[in-house]
């Protein structure tokens, strides 16, 4: 099985060959199951889909305005170059899934479960996760994160690297051995909840300063 490696992480990636795959020109959104297709299409009003099963599926280039997945399984797709602005995920299970240079820009993500799932290269700026649990391994690749919003996640084992996070705000949640070594944490907000994270020594002074602000710290003159 292929995996990547960010780290300490291993991922275990989507496992898909284009023989085994039957290109198709739409999605049944009342199937029950989809699998061992190939979907790529320019544009979408509006698509939703739910209650369904998707496996060992690829989906390539697709624009959609304001799609609703909810209660989803999903295992070994690969989703990548997708223009989902606004998208709204809930209440569904990902494994072994792989997103890669993917526009996701206001998604509201909430109630998903993510055991080896990679986001590559994705934008995420402005989307809120609420309620999102790893299970497993989990990384953010090359994302950007500007102005998103944490809340209430179990993020334990995550990896983030190389990601935009000015403004990214890390609410209530789980934190235990989420990896945010080499990012740049100058900017994020949220820092109080960090507890039991891993990040490099240098990046201590950007948290100590973060903290004092949210802690409401005054610093007296040592001059006088």
């Amino acid at each position: 099985m292929d995996t990547l490696t960010i780290r300490d992480l291993a991922i275990d990636l989507p496992q898909l060959h284009d023989d085994e795959l039957t290109p198709v020109q739409h999605l049944d959104t009342d199937a029950d199951r989809l699998s061992l297709i190939s979907y790529a299409v320019s544009s979408l009003k509006q698509h939703t889909l739910s209650r369904t099963q998707v496996f060992d599926t690829r989906l390539h280039g697709i624009t959609a305005e304001r799609a609703n997945l909810d209660n989803l399984r999903m295992s070994s797709v690969e989703v990548s170059r997708c223009d989902l602005a606004s998208l709204t995920f809930t209440a569904s299970r990902l494994t072994r899934v792989r997103f890669t240079d993917c526009r996701l820009l206001g998604a509201r993500l909430s109630d998903l479960t993510l055991e080896n799932v990679v986001f590559e290269r994705c934008r995420f700026d402005y989307a809120t996760f609420d309620n999102v649990t790893a299970k497993g391994p989990a990384a953010f690749a090359g994302c950007s994160l500007v102005e998103s919003e944490f809340t209430g996640c179990d993020l334990s084992g995550v990896a983030f690297d190389d990601c935009a996070l000015r403004s990214t705000t890390f609410g209530p949640g789980t934190y235990k051995g989420t990896d945010l070594r080499d990012n740049d944490l100058t900017a994020i907000t949220g820092a109080l909840n960090l507890r039991r994270v891993v990040i490099n020594h240098h990046q201590l002074t950007d948290l100590s300063t973060i903290l004092a602000d949210e802690l409401g710290i005054t610093f007296a003159d040592d001059d006088r």
